[in-house]
Protein backbone atom coordinates (compact mmCIF):
# COMPACT_ATOMS: atom_id res chain seq x y z
CA UNK A 1 0.00 0.00 0.00
CA UNK A 2 2.68 2.64 0.96
CA UNK A 3 6.71 2.59 1.89
CA UNK A 4 5.95 3.26 5.28
CA UNK A 5 7.33 1.18 7.94
CA UNK A 6 5.48 0.31 11.09
CA UNK A 7 7.30 2.22 13.07
CA UNK A 8 6.97 5.19 10.99
CA UNK A 9 3.16 5.07 10.83
CA UNK A 10 3.25 4.40 14.78
CA UNK A 11 5.16 7.98 15.20
CA UNK A 12 2.94 9.53 12.75
CA UNK A 13 -0.32 8.24 14.64
CA UNK A 14 1.73 9.81 17.70
CA UNK A 15 1.71 13.35 16.11
CA UNK A 16 -2.34 13.03 17.30
CA UNK A 17 -4.21 13.47 20.10
CA UNK A 18 -4.95 9.85 20.84
CA UNK A 19 -6.13 8.09 24.15
CA UNK A 20 -4.08 5.05 25.15
CA UNK A 21 -0.62 3.19 23.40
CA UNK A 22 -0.21 2.42 20.04
CA UNK A 23 0.18 -1.27 19.51
CA UNK A 24 0.21 -1.59 15.46
CA UNK A 25 -1.31 0.50 12.49
CA UNK A 26 -2.22 -1.59 10.01
CA UNK A 27 -3.50 -1.19 6.49
CA UNK A 28 -6.68 -0.45 6.27
CA UNK A 29 -10.16 -0.51 3.08
CA UNK A 30 -9.70 -0.48 -0.14
CA UNK A 31 -9.87 3.37 -1.54
CA UNK A 32 -8.35 4.15 -4.62
CA UNK A 33 -6.91 7.88 -3.73
CA UNK A 34 -5.85 7.88 -0.06
CA UNK A 35 -3.49 5.74 1.94
CA UNK A 36 -5.45 4.47 4.79
CA UNK A 37 -4.46 2.31 8.38
CA UNK A 38 -6.39 1.26 11.51
CA UNK A 39 -4.51 2.05 14.53
CA UNK A 40 -4.87 -0.20 17.26
CA UNK A 41 -4.31 1.13 21.32
CA UNK A 42 -4.79 -0.11 24.33
CA UNK A 43 -6.51 0.51 26.98
CA UNK A 44 -9.43 2.34 25.27
CA UNK A 45 -12.72 1.62 23.64
CA UNK A 46 -11.73 2.98 20.38
CA UNK A 47 -9.52 2.47 17.36
CA UNK A 48 -8.40 5.12 14.82
CA UNK A 49 -8.11 5.68 11.17
CA UNK A 50 -4.78 7.43 10.02
CA UNK A 51 -4.91 8.67 6.32
CA UNK A 52 -2.60 9.64 3.81
CA UNK A 53 -4.61 12.31 1.90
CA UNK A 54 -3.47 12.44 -1.53
CA UNK A 55 -2.39 15.43 -1.92
CA UNK A 56 -1.74 15.39 -5.71
CA UNK A 57 -5.11 14.74 -6.22
CA UNK A 58 -6.36 17.33 -3.28
CA UNK A 59 -4.23 20.22 -4.20
CA UNK A 60 -5.38 22.21 -1.21
CA UNK A 61 -5.07 20.01 1.77
CA UNK A 62 -6.23 22.75 4.35
CA UNK A 63 -9.52 23.61 2.14
CA UNK A 64 -10.13 20.03 2.14
CA UNK A 65 -9.97 19.48 5.79
CA UNK A 66 -11.75 22.92 6.27
CA UNK A 67 -14.79 21.64 4.63
CA UNK A 68 -14.61 18.43 6.36
CA UNK A 69 -14.73 20.13 10.08
CA UNK A 70 -17.77 22.94 8.68
CA UNK A 71 -19.47 19.66 7.28
CA UNK A 72 -19.16 17.40 10.57
CA UNK A 73 -19.76 20.61 12.73
CA UNK A 74 -22.89 21.23 11.34
CA UNK A 75 -24.17 17.65 11.03
CA UNK A 76 -23.23 17.43 14.62
CA UNK A 77 -25.21 20.50 15.46
CA UNK A 78 -28.16 18.64 13.60
CA UNK A 79 -28.14 15.82 15.08
CA UNK A 80 -27.51 17.42 18.59
CA UNK A 81 -30.91 18.82 17.97
CA UNK A 82 -32.73 16.13 17.10
CA UNK A 83 -32.92 14.11 20.54
CA UNK A 84 -34.45 11.13 21.33
CA UNK A 85 -32.14 8.98 19.27
CA UNK A 86 -30.50 6.17 21.50
CA UNK A 87 -26.92 6.22 19.20
CA UNK A 88 -24.88 8.78 20.34
CA UNK A 89 -23.93 11.80 17.72
CA UNK A 90 -20.34 10.41 17.53
CA UNK A 91 -21.52 7.59 15.57
CA UNK A 92 -23.20 9.28 13.33
CA UNK A 93 -20.78 11.73 11.94
CA UNK A 94 -16.91 10.93 11.44
CA UNK A 95 -15.11 12.75 13.87
CA UNK A 96 -11.55 14.40 13.56
CA UNK A 97 -8.71 13.86 16.15
CA UNK A 98 -6.33 17.17 16.32
CA UNK A 99 -3.13 17.43 16.21
CA UNK A 100 -1.11 18.21 19.11
CA UNK A 101 -0.24 21.60 17.36
CA UNK A 102 -3.90 21.55 17.54
CA UNK A 103 -4.27 21.41 13.43
CA UNK A 104 -6.99 19.30 11.60
CA UNK A 105 -3.65 17.28 9.55
CA UNK A 106 0.00 16.83 9.90
CA UNK A 107 2.33 17.69 7.70
CA UNK A 108 5.72 15.52 7.69
CA UNK A 109 9.07 16.17 6.57
CA UNK A 110 8.78 14.66 3.24
CA UNK A 111 5.36 16.88 2.71
CA UNK A 112 3.18 13.60 3.09
CA UNK A 113 -0.36 15.37 4.86
CA UNK A 114 -1.90 13.36 7.37
CA UNK A 115 -5.22 13.09 9.07
CA UNK A 116 -6.73 11.27 11.84
CA UNK A 117 -10.09 9.80 12.70
CA UNK A 118 -12.08 7.88 15.31
CA UNK A 119 -13.07 4.38 14.30
CA UNK A 120 -16.47 3.68 13.96
CA UNK A 121 -16.58 0.65 15.68
CA UNK A 122 -19.28 -2.72 14.86
CA UNK A 123 -19.92 -0.86 11.21
CA UNK A 124 -19.50 -2.43 8.27
CA UNK A 125 -19.59 -1.06 4.20
CA UNK A 126 -20.06 -3.32 1.09
CA UNK A 127 -18.63 -2.83 -2.71
CA UNK A 128 -21.68 -4.52 -3.98
CA UNK A 129 -25.54 -4.20 -2.40
CA UNK A 130 -27.06 -7.65 -1.41
CA UNK A 131 -30.54 -6.41 0.16
CA UNK A 132 -33.23 -4.44 -0.42
CA UNK A 133 -32.58 -3.48 2.84
CA UNK A 134 -29.32 -2.07 2.42
CA UNK A 135 -30.82 -0.22 -0.94
CA UNK A 136 -33.22 1.09 1.27
CA UNK A 137 -30.73 2.56 4.25
CA UNK A 138 -28.63 3.84 1.36
CA UNK A 139 -30.83 5.94 0.16
CA UNK A 140 -31.72 6.80 3.74
CA UNK A 141 -28.58 7.93 4.48
CA UNK A 142 -27.26 9.95 1.22
CA UNK A 143 -30.98 11.78 1.50
CA UNK A 144 -30.33 12.76 5.12
CA UNK A 145 -27.03 13.80 4.26
CA UNK A 146 -28.24 16.02 1.97
CA UNK A 147 -31.61 17.11 3.96
CA UNK A 148 -29.11 18.24 6.85
CA UNK A 149 -26.46 20.42 4.80
CA UNK A 150 -29.41 21.73 2.40
CA UNK A 151 -29.60 25.04 4.90
CA UNK A 152 -25.97 25.58 5.17
CA UNK A 153 -24.80 27.72 2.61
CA UNK A 154 -23.09 25.83 -0.35
CA UNK A 155 -20.60 29.11 -1.01
CA UNK A 156 -19.17 28.50 2.53
CA UNK A 157 -17.42 25.16 1.19
CA UNK A 158 -14.54 25.09 -0.93
CA UNK A 159 -14.20 23.77 -4.09
CA UNK A 160 -11.31 21.10 -4.05
CA UNK A 161 -11.26 19.74 -7.34
CA UNK A 162 -12.49 22.24 -9.96
CA UNK A 163 -14.99 20.75 -12.48
CA UNK A 164 -15.48 17.24 -10.80
CA UNK A 165 -18.44 16.77 -12.31
CA UNK A 166 -18.48 19.18 -15.35
CA UNK A 167 -19.26 16.79 -18.37
CA UNK A 168 -17.97 19.30 -20.62
CA UNK A 169 -14.25 19.51 -19.01
CA UNK A 170 -14.48 15.84 -18.90
CA UNK A 171 -14.64 15.11 -22.04
CA UNK A 172 -12.39 17.77 -23.16
CA UNK A 173 -9.85 16.09 -21.44
CA UNK A 174 -10.60 13.18 -22.54
CA UNK A 175 -10.02 14.95 -26.25
CA UNK A 176 -7.21 15.99 -25.63
CA UNK A 177 -5.94 12.43 -24.15
CA UNK A 178 -6.29 10.96 -27.38
CA UNK A 179 -4.60 13.23 -29.04
CA UNK A 180 -1.80 13.08 -27.62
CA UNK A 181 -1.71 9.08 -27.49
CA UNK A 182 1.02 9.25 -25.12
CA UNK A 183 1.28 5.51 -24.24
CA UNK A 184 -0.08 4.66 -27.68
CA UNK A 185 -3.21 2.77 -26.74
CA UNK A 186 -6.10 5.13 -28.45
CA UNK A 187 -5.84 2.59 -31.68
CA UNK A 188 -7.54 -0.07 -28.98
CA UNK A 189 -10.33 2.18 -27.62
CA UNK A 190 -12.10 3.06 -31.17
CA UNK A 191 -15.32 1.71 -29.86
CA UNK A 192 -15.48 3.07 -26.98
CA UNK A 193 -14.34 6.70 -27.92
CA UNK A 194 -17.61 5.93 -30.72
CA UNK A 195 -19.91 4.99 -27.71
CA UNK A 196 -18.77 8.09 -25.62
CA UNK A 197 -19.10 10.37 -28.88
CA UNK A 198 -22.59 9.97 -29.59
CA UNK A 199 -24.21 10.66 -26.25
CA UNK A 200 -22.15 13.86 -26.31
CA UNK A 201 -25.15 16.26 -26.24
CA UNK A 202 -27.65 14.43 -23.93
CA UNK A 203 -25.17 14.34 -21.20
CA UNK A 204 -24.82 18.04 -20.92
CA UNK A 205 -28.30 18.21 -20.01
CA UNK A 206 -27.91 18.71 -16.29
CA UNK A 207 -25.04 21.52 -16.81
CA UNK A 208 -27.87 23.16 -19.13
CA UNK A 209 -30.40 23.28 -16.61
CA UNK A 210 -28.06 25.09 -14.20
CA UNK A 211 -27.07 27.52 -16.29
CA UNK A 212 -30.81 28.60 -17.22
CA UNK A 213 -31.42 28.66 -13.08
CA UNK A 214 -33.19 25.68 -13.19
CA UNK A 215 -31.27 23.51 -10.14
CA UNK A 216 -30.80 25.32 -7.36
CA UNK A 217 -26.91 24.46 -6.09
CA UNK A 218 -26.70 22.06 -3.26
CA UNK A 219 -23.72 20.90 -0.81
CA UNK A 220 -23.16 17.14 -2.05
CA UNK A 221 -21.29 14.25 -1.54
CA UNK A 222 -20.17 13.67 -4.91
CA UNK A 223 -18.96 10.02 -4.58
CA UNK A 224 -21.72 8.44 -3.45
CA UNK A 225 -20.29 5.11 -3.88
CA UNK A 226 -22.94 2.34 -2.09
CA UNK A 227 -19.32 1.39 0.55
CA UNK A 228 -18.99 5.36 1.55
CA UNK A 229 -22.30 4.28 3.69
CA UNK A 230 -21.11 2.22 6.99
CA UNK A 231 -24.10 -0.01 8.16
CA UNK A 232 -24.83 -1.28 12.19
CA UNK A 233 -24.79 -4.75 12.35
CA UNK A 234 -28.29 -4.58 11.04
CA UNK A 235 -27.77 -3.15 8.18
CA UNK A 236 -28.65 0.53 8.87
CA UNK A 237 -27.48 3.05 7.91
CA UNK A 238 -25.43 4.90 10.92
CA UNK A 239 -22.70 7.64 9.00
CA UNK A 240 -22.25 8.66 5.49
CA UNK A 241 -17.94 8.18 5.20
CA UNK A 242 -15.47 9.80 2.67
CA UNK A 243 -16.03 13.58 2.80
CA UNK A 244 -13.30 14.80 0.85
CA UNK A 245 -15.58 15.35 -2.38
CA UNK A 246 -18.17 17.09 -0.73
CA UNK A 247 -18.82 20.08 -2.98
CA UNK A 248 -21.21 22.79 -3.93
CA UNK A 249 -22.93 21.04 -6.66
CA UNK A 250 -26.45 19.03 -7.74
CA UNK A 251 -29.08 16.16 -6.06
CA UNK A 252 -28.69 14.53 -9.82
CA UNK A 253 -25.26 14.21 -8.99
CA UNK A 254 -25.13 12.06 -6.05
CA UNK A 255 -28.51 10.25 -6.89
CA UNK A 256 -26.88 9.16 -10.09
CA UNK A 257 -23.53 8.18 -8.17
CA UNK A 258 -25.21 5.93 -5.90
CA UNK A 259 -27.34 4.23 -8.62
CA UNK A 260 -24.04 3.47 -10.00
CA UNK A 261 -23.10 0.87 -7.72
CA UNK A 262 -26.42 0.04 -6.61
CA UNK A 263 -28.27 -0.78 -9.77
CA UNK A 264 -25.00 -2.30 -10.81
CA UNK A 265 -25.17 -6.88 -10.49
CA UNK A 266 -21.95 -6.76 -10.68
CA UNK A 267 -18.42 -5.21 -9.68
CA UNK A 268 -17.43 -1.89 -10.78
CA UNK A 269 -14.50 -3.64 -13.12
CA UNK A 270 -16.21 -6.45 -13.94
CA UNK A 271 -14.60 -7.89 -17.05
CA UNK A 272 -17.32 -10.05 -18.07
CA UNK A 273 -20.31 -7.56 -19.31
CA UNK A 274 -22.66 -10.60 -19.75
CA UNK A 275 -22.77 -10.42 -16.08
CA UNK A 276 -23.38 -6.93 -15.93
CA UNK A 277 -26.92 -6.24 -15.18
CA UNK A 278 -29.85 -3.94 -13.47
CA UNK A 279 -31.45 -5.10 -10.46
CA UNK A 280 -34.48 -3.11 -10.37
CA UNK A 281 -35.58 -4.02 -7.08
CA UNK A 282 -32.32 -2.51 -5.19
CA UNK A 283 -32.82 0.54 -7.47
CA UNK A 284 -36.35 0.89 -6.00
CA UNK A 285 -35.56 0.13 -2.27
CA UNK A 286 -32.86 3.02 -2.35
CA UNK A 287 -34.92 5.24 -4.15
CA UNK A 288 -37.90 4.99 -1.39
CA UNK A 289 -35.49 5.36 1.13
CA UNK A 290 -33.76 8.66 -0.80
CA UNK A 291 -37.46 10.09 -1.22
CA UNK A 292 -38.01 9.45 2.53
CA UNK A 293 -35.30 11.63 3.74
CA UNK A 294 -35.14 14.16 0.95
CA UNK A 295 -38.72 14.54 -0.04
CA UNK A 296 -39.00 17.82 2.20
CA UNK A 297 -36.19 20.13 0.06
CA UNK A 298 -35.79 18.60 -3.24
CA UNK A 299 -38.18 21.22 -6.15
CA UNK A 300 -39.98 19.62 -8.72
CA UNK A 301 -37.09 20.57 -11.31
CA UNK A 302 -34.49 18.11 -9.22
CA UNK A 303 -36.93 15.64 -8.77
CA UNK A 304 -37.12 15.69 -13.12
CA UNK A 305 -33.37 15.49 -13.33
CA UNK A 306 -32.41 12.57 -11.24
CA UNK A 307 -33.08 10.51 -14.32
CA UNK A 308 -30.64 12.59 -16.00
CA UNK A 309 -27.71 11.90 -13.08
CA UNK A 310 -28.83 8.21 -13.46
CA UNK A 311 -27.73 8.68 -17.21
CA UNK A 312 -24.73 10.66 -16.77
CA UNK A 313 -22.69 9.32 -13.84
CA UNK A 314 -21.78 5.66 -15.52
CA UNK A 315 -20.67 7.93 -18.17
CA UNK A 316 -18.45 10.32 -16.90
CA UNK A 317 -17.09 7.37 -14.20
CA UNK A 318 -16.36 5.51 -18.14
CA UNK A 319 -15.04 8.65 -19.62
CA UNK A 320 -12.42 9.70 -16.07
CA UNK A 321 -11.29 5.77 -16.58
CA UNK A 322 -10.81 5.90 -20.42
CA UNK A 323 -8.84 9.22 -19.90
CA UNK A 324 -6.88 7.71 -17.00
CA UNK A 325 -6.10 4.78 -19.13
CA UNK A 326 -5.00 6.87 -22.36
CA UNK A 327 -3.00 9.26 -20.19
CA UNK A 328 -1.06 5.78 -18.75
CA UNK A 329 -2.86 4.89 -15.21
CA UNK A 330 -1.74 7.84 -13.19
CA UNK A 331 -4.80 8.97 -11.46
CA UNK A 332 -6.53 5.63 -10.31
CA UNK A 333 -4.77 2.91 -8.66
CA UNK A 334 -4.88 -0.05 -10.80
CA UNK A 335 -3.79 -4.25 -10.61
CA UNK A 336 -2.91 -4.93 -14.09
CA UNK A 337 -2.11 -3.18 -17.46
CA UNK A 338 -5.76 -2.91 -18.82
CA UNK A 339 -7.69 -2.54 -15.25
CA UNK A 340 -9.05 1.18 -16.37
CA UNK A 341 -9.99 0.03 -19.95
CA UNK A 342 -11.58 -2.98 -18.20
CA UNK A 343 -13.58 -0.16 -15.99
CA UNK A 344 -14.38 1.88 -18.63
CA UNK A 345 -16.07 -0.99 -20.40
CA UNK A 346 -17.87 -1.84 -17.48
CA UNK A 347 -19.18 1.75 -16.63
CA UNK A 348 -20.15 2.13 -20.64
CA UNK A 349 -22.30 -1.65 -20.68
CA UNK A 350 -24.19 0.20 -17.60
CA UNK A 351 -25.11 3.22 -19.59
CA UNK A 352 -26.19 1.25 -21.79
CA UNK A 353 -28.51 -0.72 -19.59
CA UNK A 354 -29.83 2.09 -18.19
CA UNK A 355 -30.61 4.15 -21.52
CA UNK A 356 -32.59 0.62 -22.27
CA UNK A 357 -34.80 1.02 -18.84
CA UNK A 358 -34.99 4.53 -18.77
CA UNK A 359 -38.81 4.82 -18.94
CA UNK A 360 -38.98 1.76 -16.23
CA UNK A 361 -36.55 4.01 -13.94
CA UNK A 362 -37.84 7.37 -14.42
CA UNK A 363 -41.64 6.10 -13.44
CA UNK A 364 -40.02 4.44 -10.46
CA UNK A 365 -39.18 8.01 -9.28
CA UNK A 366 -42.11 9.95 -10.07
CA UNK A 367 -44.43 7.52 -8.46
CA UNK A 368 -42.11 7.07 -5.52
CA UNK A 369 -42.09 10.97 -5.05
CA UNK A 370 -45.61 11.40 -6.16
CA UNK A 371 -46.16 9.26 -2.42
CA UNK A 372 -44.74 12.34 -0.72
CA UNK A 373 -46.08 15.47 -2.76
Amino acid sequence: MSNFNPQQLATLAKQFIIEGDVLNVLPFGSGHINDTYRVHVRGTGSDYLLQRINHHVFGDVPALMQNIMRVTQHLKRKYDSFGGDNLPVADRVLTLIPTEAGLTYHRDEAGNFWRMFILLANTRSYDIVETPLQAKEGGRAFGQFQRLLSDLDAHLIHEVLPDFHHIGKRLAKLDSAIAADRVNRVCRVADEITFIKRRENRMHTLLNLAAAGKLPLRITHNDTKFNNVLLDVHDRAQCVIDLDTVMPGYVAYDFGDAIRTIINSAAEDEADLRKITLNIPLFEAYTAGYFEEADSFLTASEVNSLIEGILLLPYMQAVRFLTDFLEGDHYYKTHHADHNLQRARAQLKLVELVEAHEHVLQDCIHRTAGRYT
